[in-house]
């Protein structure tokens, strides 16, 4: 039995059927709760020592681990990932197809 498979569009939320402007809003805090989180573990701090660095309660810190994206605005994570030490840079590009 044959696999149909079907080439995805390079956005997961697109995808899965969000409107394009809540798709790429999507996928923008997406990538930066990732980095966020590869910054913290790479640090090796603990929950409770993310949420100090960050000025933020351990549940916060908690909810960004889980993938909590919904609790998390890209106005905040980019000033999260400032705290870091993080120099964060977003390009913006046309469409290679037509929306």
């Amino acid at each position: 039995m044959a696999i149909k498979m079907t080439r995805g569009s390079g956005n997961v939320f697109a995808d899965l059927g969000f409107p394009a402007a809540e798709a790429a809003n999507l996928q923008l805090r997406s990538t930066l709760m990732i980095q966020l989180r590869k910054r913290l573990t790479a640090r090796g701090t603990t929950q409770s020592q993310a949420a100090r660095l960050l000025g933020v309660s351990q549940p916060r810190i908690s909810d960004l681990y889980r993938g909590k994206i919904e609790r998390f605005s890209v106005d905040t994570l980019i000033a999260m990932l400032d705290k870091t030490g993080a120099d964060v840079r977003v390009s913006v590009r046309n469409r290679t197809t037509a929306a």
